[in-house]
Parts: structure tokens; sequence; C-alpha cells
């Protein structure tokens, strides 16, 4: 074999056994990367998944302190507590919002955004003012997407009106009353032919001097689009029909006694319109409680009108707060049948029946002892 051949053959097997070599490192770079990347991906898997346990975490709400079980908490305690809670969601929704800001192609991501925009509404329902222009900003995202239903578009709006009026709480009833026919009215502007802004402006006329609320009243009747409101602002007309007349309510209460407002002559009677799930009307309880205490040795009675749902939850919460007069129930919360004969469209409404019998006032909530008083002493 000659030098040059036997060269040649060695520069060939040089050739081949680099480019096999080179093969095998390229492979091996390959799989590197791969196993590199397929790390990477879990890891980023893992931590997807550790964040959206924290994000479900962070938004399920605080439990109230164990002794309120058995100790009623003050106002400033509740006050407190609420102002945590506030907090707590609007950092529940910065957790949600970093989720799926940070992983925008997971699973949870839709999830995520909609667990910011629910835990945004909860902080600014709960007093957290510092989260109010992020739901705004959100609320305006959603209001732009042409794919948005009517009802959707609806809840927005009316969950931002009555943010609108808690937001007058500090400045008072009237306030807040302002703030909701305003709303209403912009309400019903834009949807023209749906019921809430109307059943909005019937709430506000239940709480207006009778003069403002006839006005209303009339409107409503005249203009709301289904037969059912109209028939509610026909009913608020007749309640102010009553005043300064008897009123003809008689029924059988949960725990068996006969109750009949004209029997009742002689006594200075408080016709409660309640319900146990009316926050509200829980408020109120107390100064209700006390006045009955005060004052039945001097003939005052109360006939409670409940618009509850459930009569054992009715039974049991009337027990425990040791309420003794009689409660009317039918289970039909606002088809209370007492409640649409007197045009009762929100609560609580507290009314006053004098020795005579006749309904006399229709605003005794946040005076009752005072006027209730009054009516004693003619």
């Amino acid at each position: 074999m000659s030098t040059s051949r036997s060269l040649s053959r060695c520069v060939w097997r040089y050739v081949l056994v680099a480019a096999l070599v080179a093969a095998s490192v390229v492979t091996a770079r390959q799989s590197g990367a791969q196993n590199a990347n397929e790390k990477s991906a879990n890891s980023s898997s893992t931590n997807a998944a550790r964040a959206w346990k924290e994000v479900q975490k962070a938004a399920q709400p605080p439990m109230p302190p164990a002794e309120w079980q058995n100790k009623r908490p003050s106002e400033d305690e509740v006050k407190e507590f609420r102002a945590k809670q506030g907090q707590l969601a609007g950092e529940a929704a910065d957790k949600a919002k970093d989720f799926y800001t940070r992983f925008p192609d997971d699973t949870h991501a839709a999830d995520a955004r909609k667990k910011q925009f629910d835990m945004l509404q909860i902080a600014v329902q709960l007093g957290n003012t510092n989260k109010a222009a992020e739901l705004e900003a959100r609320e305006g995202e959603k209001l732009k997407d042409p794919s948005l239903s009517e009802d959707e578009r609806v809840k927005l709006r009316r969950d931002a009106l009555y943010r609108s009026v808690m937001a007058k709480q500090d400045e008072g009833r009237p306030a807040m009353i302002a703030a909701q026919e305003k709303g209403a009215r912009d309400f019903i502007k834009e949807f023209p032919k749906r019921d809430e802004g109307y059943q909005l402006l019937l709430q506000v006329a239940g709480s207006m001097e009778e003069s403002k609320a006839r006005e209303i009243a009339k409107e409503i009747a005249a203009k709301a689009a289904s037969d059912e409101l109209k028939s509610a602002a026909e009913g608020l007309l007749k309640k102010f029909e009553a005043l300064g007349k008897p009123l003809d309510i008689h029924f059988t209460a949960v725990d068996g006694r006969e109750v009949d407002l004209k029997k009742l002559k002689g006594k200075v009677v408080l016709v409660d319109f309640w319900a146990t799930w009316c926050g509200p009307c829980v408020a109120e309880l107390p100064h209700v409680k006390d006045t009955y205490e005060k004052l039945h040795g001097k003939g005052f009675e109360i006939v409670g009108i409940s618009f509850d749902k459930d009569k054992e939850k009715l039974v049991n919460f009337t027990s425990t707060e040791k309420m003794p007069w009689p409660q009317y129930f039918d289970g039909k919360v606002w088809e209370n049948k007492i409640g649409q004969e007197y045009g009762i469209n929100s609560i609580p409404a507290m009314w006053l029946v004098d020795k005579k019998g006749n309904l006399r006032d229709m605003e005794a909530r946040g005076e009752l002892e005072e006027k209730a008083g009054k009516l004693l002493e003619e």
C-alpha cells in the first residue's frame, strides 16, 4: 500500500471520528437543553400550582372571633373586623393579579382574573377605599367588552350604584337617599326596559316624605316595564292613604296567638316589618327591645311582620333574642301578604298605631322611644 493511500485513509478515519464526536457532542447538548427545558417547565408548573393555592387561601374570609358566639360584639369591634376583612380582600386581589400576570397561560389564569375582580368588590364594600380606583378600572375594562351580555352590564352598573350610595353613609341618610335617586334615574336612562332602575327608585320613594314619595310612586305606576312593579307602586300609594286610618291587620302568629289590631285599642302599637336576614333590622333590634322593656308596662305593644322564608330560623332567632311579641309569617319574603297589601318595599319599616287604632307614624325608626312615649301621653 502506498504512503499517500495510507495517509488518505488515516485522514478519512480522522474526519469520520471527528464527525462522530461532533455529532455526539451536539446530541448531548440538545439532550441537555431538552432536559433543562423540561426541568424549567416542571418548575414553572410547580410554581403556578403553589401560587394558585396561595390565591385560593387568601380569598377565604377570616372567621369572626370565637368569643362573639357568646358575647355580642360592640360597634367598634365590628367596625375593626370589617376593616380587617377589607384589607385582606384587597391583598387577595393583589395575589390573584400577580398570578395571572406571572402565569398568563396557566389553566387558572381566567379564574384568577375573576377572583381579582370579586375580591376588589368585596374589599371596597368593606370600606377599603384604596382599592376603589382599581375596581373602577376593572369595571371599565369589562364594560368595553362587546361580548358582555346585558345582564352582566346591568350587574356592573347596579354594583357601582350601590357603592356610590354607601359612600355617602357618613353624610347621613338623606345624602344616601339622594345618591340612590340619582343613580336609579341614570340607570333607567341606560336600561329603560329593565325593572331594576324602577325597583331602586321605588325603594327611594319608600324612604321619602309623603308628597315626594307620592310623585315617584305615580311616575313608576305610569312608566315601569312590568305589571308587578306598577302594582308595587300602587301599593305604595295605598300605604300613604292608610295614614290616619285604622289598620286592618289580623292573623295567627307563629306561636299560635290570635292577633287583631282592632282589639288593641287603648294601646300604642309598633307594627314592625322586618326579617332575620335584614342587617339594618337586626341592628335596630336592641333599640326596639329597650323601648319595649321601658314602655310595655305603660301600654306599649309590638306586632312583628316577618319577611323571612325559614320559619324555624325565625322561631329560633326570636327565642334566642328574647322577643316576646307575636310574629306574622307566611314564608313569601317580598311577596309577604301584609307587606304587599300596605306597599312595603324596603325593611325595616316601623309604623306606630295610636290608642284609637289609627296609623299615626310611618317613620318610627331611630326615634321609637320618643315617638311611642308621646303617643302614650295622649
